[in-house]
Protein backbone atom coordinates (compact mmCIF):
# COMPACT_ATOMS: atom_id res chain seq x y z
CA UNK A 1 0.00 0.00 0.00
CA UNK A 2 1.44 3.43 -0.94
CA UNK A 3 2.82 5.43 1.98
CA UNK A 4 1.96 8.99 3.00
CA UNK A 5 4.02 11.81 4.49
CA UNK A 6 1.31 13.61 6.47
CA UNK A 7 0.46 12.25 9.94
CA UNK A 8 -2.88 10.39 10.21
CA UNK A 9 -4.30 13.11 12.46
CA UNK A 10 -3.57 15.79 9.87
CA UNK A 11 -5.10 13.70 7.09
CA UNK A 12 -8.27 13.21 9.16
CA UNK A 13 -8.50 16.91 9.99
CA UNK A 14 -8.09 17.98 6.36
CA UNK A 15 -10.72 15.47 5.25
CA UNK A 16 -13.15 16.90 7.78
CA UNK A 17 -12.49 20.39 6.41
CA UNK A 18 -13.53 19.23 2.95
CA UNK A 19 -16.54 17.38 4.33
CA UNK A 20 -17.66 20.61 5.99
CA UNK A 21 -16.88 22.72 2.92
CA UNK A 22 -19.14 20.58 0.76
CA UNK A 23 -21.99 20.83 3.24
CA UNK A 24 -21.70 24.57 3.87
CA UNK A 25 -20.70 25.54 0.28
CA UNK A 26 -17.76 27.45 1.73
CA UNK A 27 -14.36 26.75 0.11
CA UNK A 28 -11.20 26.28 2.14
CA UNK A 29 -7.67 27.46 1.37
CA UNK A 30 -5.02 25.43 -0.41
CA UNK A 31 -3.76 22.46 1.56
CA UNK A 32 -0.54 22.63 -0.49
CA UNK A 33 0.22 26.06 1.03
CA UNK A 34 -0.17 24.81 4.59
CA UNK A 35 1.62 21.53 3.81
CA UNK A 36 4.04 22.25 0.94
CA UNK A 37 5.61 18.80 1.18
CA UNK A 38 2.35 16.88 0.71
CA UNK A 39 2.40 14.19 -1.97
CA UNK A 40 -0.11 12.68 -4.37
CA UNK A 41 -0.55 9.79 -1.93
CA UNK A 42 -1.38 12.28 0.84
CA UNK A 43 -4.08 13.69 -1.44
CA UNK A 44 -5.59 10.26 -2.02
CA UNK A 45 -5.41 9.47 1.70
CA UNK A 46 -7.37 12.66 2.46
CA UNK A 47 -9.84 11.73 -0.26
CA UNK A 48 -10.36 8.24 1.20
CA UNK A 49 -10.86 9.64 4.70
CA UNK A 50 -13.48 12.05 3.31
CA UNK A 51 -15.27 9.11 1.64
CA UNK A 52 -15.48 7.40 5.03
CA UNK A 53 -17.16 10.50 6.48
CA UNK A 54 -19.70 10.50 3.65
CA UNK A 55 -20.34 6.78 4.10
CA UNK A 56 -20.97 7.35 7.80
CA UNK A 57 -23.82 9.63 6.66
CA UNK A 58 -25.32 6.78 4.62
CA UNK A 59 -23.78 7.73 1.28
CA UNK A 60 -22.45 4.97 -0.97
CA UNK A 61 -20.01 4.74 -3.86
CA UNK A 62 -21.77 4.27 -7.22
CA UNK A 63 -18.70 4.46 -9.40
CA UNK A 64 -15.53 6.38 -10.16
CA UNK A 65 -14.32 9.38 -12.14
CA UNK A 66 -11.06 9.91 -13.95
CA UNK A 67 -9.79 13.45 -14.41
CA UNK A 68 -6.91 15.35 -16.01
CA UNK A 69 -6.89 12.97 -18.97
CA UNK A 70 -6.02 15.48 -21.69
CA UNK A 71 -2.42 16.41 -22.45
CA UNK A 72 -3.18 20.11 -22.05
CA UNK A 73 -4.71 19.65 -18.57
CA UNK A 74 -1.81 17.47 -17.44
CA UNK A 75 0.71 20.07 -18.55
CA UNK A 76 -1.26 22.82 -16.80
CA UNK A 77 -1.30 20.74 -13.60
CA UNK A 78 2.37 19.74 -13.93
CA UNK A 79 1.66 16.02 -13.79
CA UNK A 80 2.11 13.14 -16.22
CA UNK A 81 -0.92 10.99 -15.38
CA UNK A 82 -4.64 11.44 -14.64
CA UNK A 83 -6.26 11.55 -11.22
CA UNK A 84 -9.33 9.74 -9.89
CA UNK A 85 -12.01 9.76 -7.19
CA UNK A 86 -15.24 7.97 -6.22
CA UNK A 87 -18.68 9.02 -7.46
CA UNK A 88 -21.04 9.11 -4.49
CA UNK A 89 -24.72 8.29 -4.93
CA UNK A 90 -25.89 11.85 -4.19
CA UNK A 91 -23.82 13.19 -7.10
CA UNK A 92 -26.15 11.69 -9.74
CA UNK A 93 -28.73 13.97 -11.36
CA UNK A 94 -31.42 13.27 -13.96
CA UNK A 95 -31.04 14.81 -17.41
CA UNK A 96 -33.59 17.31 -18.68
CA UNK A 97 -34.22 18.68 -15.20
CA UNK A 98 -33.34 21.68 -13.05
CA UNK A 99 -30.27 21.15 -10.87
CA UNK A 100 -30.00 23.48 -7.86
CA UNK A 101 -27.00 25.77 -8.36
CA UNK A 102 -26.91 26.19 -4.58
CA UNK A 103 -25.66 22.59 -4.33
CA UNK A 104 -22.28 23.84 -5.57
CA UNK A 105 -19.67 26.50 -4.86
CA UNK A 106 -18.31 27.30 -8.33
CA UNK A 107 -19.71 24.70 -10.73
CA UNK A 108 -18.17 23.98 -14.11
CA UNK A 109 -19.31 21.54 -16.78
CA UNK A 110 -17.35 18.95 -18.78
CA UNK A 111 -18.37 16.52 -21.53
CA UNK A 112 -17.47 12.83 -21.21
CA UNK A 113 -18.40 9.21 -21.78
CA UNK A 114 -19.54 7.04 -18.88
CA UNK A 115 -18.83 3.30 -18.90
CA UNK A 116 -21.36 1.09 -17.08
CA UNK A 117 -19.56 -2.10 -16.09
CA UNK A 118 -21.14 -5.51 -16.33
CA UNK A 119 -18.14 -7.32 -14.84
CA UNK A 120 -15.46 -6.38 -12.31
CA UNK A 121 -12.09 -5.04 -13.45
CA UNK A 122 -9.06 -5.66 -11.28
CA UNK A 123 -5.52 -4.54 -12.07
CA UNK A 124 -2.71 -4.54 -12.82
CA UNK A 125 -2.48 -5.64 -16.43
CA UNK A 126 -5.96 -4.55 -17.54
CA UNK A 127 -6.07 -3.62 -21.24
CA UNK A 128 -8.43 -1.51 -23.34
CA UNK A 129 -9.87 -4.77 -24.68
CA UNK A 130 -10.53 -5.99 -21.13
CA UNK A 131 -12.37 -2.74 -20.39
CA UNK A 132 -14.53 -3.02 -23.50
CA UNK A 133 -15.29 -6.66 -22.72
CA UNK A 134 -16.32 -5.83 -19.14
CA UNK A 135 -18.54 -2.88 -20.17
CA UNK A 136 -22.28 -3.32 -20.68
CA UNK A 137 -23.00 0.19 -21.94
CA UNK A 138 -21.29 3.44 -22.82
CA UNK A 139 -23.42 6.50 -22.16
CA UNK A 140 -23.10 10.19 -22.98
CA UNK A 141 -22.48 12.05 -19.74
CA UNK A 142 -21.86 15.51 -18.37
CA UNK A 143 -19.73 15.96 -15.27
CA UNK A 144 -20.23 18.90 -12.92
CA UNK A 145 -16.97 19.77 -11.21
CA UNK A 146 -16.59 22.04 -8.20
CA UNK A 147 -13.94 23.55 -5.92
CA UNK A 148 -14.28 22.87 -2.20
CA UNK A 149 -10.61 23.90 -2.12
CA UNK A 150 -10.35 27.31 -3.75
CA UNK A 151 -9.37 27.17 -7.40
CA UNK A 152 -7.07 30.18 -6.84
CA UNK A 153 -5.32 31.04 -3.61
CA UNK A 154 -7.10 33.86 -1.79
CA UNK A 155 -3.82 35.74 -1.16
CA UNK A 156 -1.38 34.90 -3.95
CA UNK A 157 -4.03 34.12 -6.62
CA UNK A 158 -1.91 31.12 -7.60
CA UNK A 159 -3.86 28.12 -8.97
CA UNK A 160 -4.27 25.15 -6.70
CA UNK A 161 -1.87 22.24 -7.13
CA UNK A 162 -2.78 18.74 -8.17
CA UNK A 163 -2.42 17.55 -4.55
CA UNK A 164 -5.25 19.96 -3.65
CA UNK A 165 -7.39 18.73 -6.55
CA UNK A 166 -6.90 15.08 -5.63
CA UNK A 167 -7.80 15.78 -2.00
CA UNK A 168 -10.93 17.54 -3.26
CA UNK A 169 -12.51 14.39 -4.77
CA UNK A 170 -10.60 15.20 -8.00
CA UNK A 171 -13.04 18.13 -8.22
CA UNK A 172 -16.07 15.94 -8.93
CA UNK A 173 -19.46 17.09 -7.71
CA UNK A 174 -22.12 15.80 -10.09
CA UNK A 175 -22.89 13.56 -13.04
CA UNK A 176 -25.76 13.72 -15.54
CA UNK A 177 -26.32 10.69 -17.77
CA UNK A 178 -28.42 10.83 -20.91
CA UNK A 179 -28.52 10.44 -24.65
CA UNK A 180 -28.54 6.97 -26.23
CA UNK A 181 -26.37 4.41 -24.44
CA UNK A 182 -24.61 2.00 -26.80
CA UNK A 183 -22.71 -1.23 -26.54
CA UNK A 184 -18.97 -0.53 -26.36
CA UNK A 185 -18.29 -2.29 -29.68
CA UNK A 186 -21.11 -0.50 -31.55
CA UNK A 187 -19.06 2.58 -32.41
CA UNK A 188 -15.46 3.76 -32.53
CA UNK A 189 -15.34 5.83 -29.34
CA UNK A 190 -12.25 7.67 -30.54
CA UNK A 191 -14.34 9.41 -33.20
CA UNK A 192 -17.48 9.89 -31.11
CA UNK A 193 -17.80 13.40 -29.73
CA UNK A 194 -20.06 16.23 -28.70
CA UNK A 195 -20.78 19.95 -28.88
CA UNK A 196 -21.35 21.66 -25.53
CA UNK A 197 -23.66 24.69 -25.53
CA UNK A 198 -24.36 27.12 -22.71
CA UNK A 199 -27.51 29.21 -23.17
CA UNK A 200 -27.63 28.32 -26.85
CA UNK A 201 -23.99 29.25 -27.61
CA UNK A 202 -21.50 26.50 -28.48
CA UNK A 203 -18.67 26.81 -25.97
CA UNK A 204 -16.70 23.61 -26.55
CA UNK A 205 -16.41 20.69 -28.98
CA UNK A 206 -14.34 17.54 -28.74
CA UNK A 207 -13.77 13.90 -29.63
CA UNK A 208 -13.33 10.84 -27.46
CA UNK A 209 -9.76 10.46 -28.72
CA UNK A 210 -8.90 13.49 -26.58
CA UNK A 211 -9.03 11.13 -23.59
CA UNK A 212 -5.66 9.35 -23.69
CA UNK A 213 -6.26 8.32 -27.31
CA UNK A 214 -9.32 6.22 -26.37
CA UNK A 215 -11.77 6.71 -23.46
CA UNK A 216 -11.31 3.10 -22.31
CA UNK A 217 -7.59 3.70 -21.79
CA UNK A 218 -8.23 5.73 -18.66
CA UNK A 219 -10.34 2.97 -17.14
CA UNK A 220 -7.55 0.45 -17.70
CA UNK A 221 -5.19 2.92 -15.99
CA UNK A 222 -7.61 3.31 -13.06
CA UNK A 223 -7.90 -0.44 -12.49
CA UNK A 224 -4.11 -0.58 -12.12
CA UNK A 225 -4.03 2.44 -9.76
CA UNK A 226 -6.62 0.88 -7.44
CA UNK A 227 -4.82 -2.45 -7.17
CA UNK A 228 -2.22 -1.44 -4.51
CA UNK A 229 -5.14 -0.52 -2.23
CA UNK A 230 -6.79 -3.94 -2.77
CA UNK A 231 -9.63 -2.15 -4.55
CA UNK A 232 -11.22 -2.87 -7.92
CA UNK A 233 -13.91 -1.58 -10.24
CA UNK A 234 -17.12 -3.47 -9.54
CA UNK A 235 -19.93 -4.74 -11.75
CA UNK A 236 -22.56 -2.02 -11.90
CA UNK A 237 -20.05 0.80 -11.39
CA UNK A 238 -20.48 3.92 -13.50
CA UNK A 239 -17.03 5.14 -14.53
CA UNK A 240 -16.53 8.61 -16.01
CA UNK A 241 -13.68 8.14 -18.45
CA UNK A 242 -12.45 11.74 -18.53
CA UNK A 243 -13.42 14.96 -20.24
CA UNK A 244 -12.67 15.69 -23.88
CA UNK A 245 -13.58 19.38 -23.52
CA UNK A 246 -12.34 22.20 -21.32
CA UNK A 247 -14.59 23.01 -18.32
CA UNK A 248 -17.26 25.66 -18.86
CA UNK A 249 -18.42 27.73 -15.87
CA UNK A 250 -22.10 27.68 -14.90
CA UNK A 251 -24.40 29.68 -12.65
CA UNK A 252 -28.05 29.83 -11.69
CA UNK A 253 -30.16 30.34 -14.80
CA UNK A 254 -27.67 28.75 -17.23
CA UNK A 255 -28.89 25.96 -19.52
CA UNK A 256 -26.39 23.38 -20.78
CA UNK A 257 -26.91 21.17 -23.81
CA UNK A 258 -24.37 18.51 -24.84
CA UNK A 259 -25.18 17.27 -28.34
CA UNK A 260 -23.57 13.89 -29.12
CA UNK A 261 -25.06 13.64 -32.62
CA UNK A 262 -26.33 10.09 -33.22
CA UNK A 263 -25.87 9.31 -29.51
CA UNK A 264 -28.42 11.93 -28.48
CA UNK A 265 -28.18 14.79 -26.00
CA UNK A 266 -27.62 15.49 -22.32
CA UNK A 267 -29.18 18.70 -21.04
CA UNK A 268 -30.05 20.42 -17.77
CA UNK A 269 -30.46 23.86 -16.24
CA UNK A 270 -28.89 25.31 -13.13
CA UNK A 271 -31.84 26.68 -11.15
Amino acid sequence: MPSTTLPPGVIAALARELYGARKTRTPVGHFSVRHPGMTLEDGYAIQREWVRLEQADGRRIRGRKIGLTSRAMQQASQITEPDHAPLMDDMFFAGGTDIPAARFIAPRVEVEFAFVLGKPLEGPGVTVFDVLSATDWVSPAVEIIDARIEQFDRVTKAPRKVTDTISDFAANAGIVLGGRPVRPDAIDLRWAGAMLSRNGVIEETGLGAGVLGHPAQGIAWLAAKLAPWDERLEAGDVVLAGSFTRPVAGAAGDTFHADYGPLGVVSFRFA
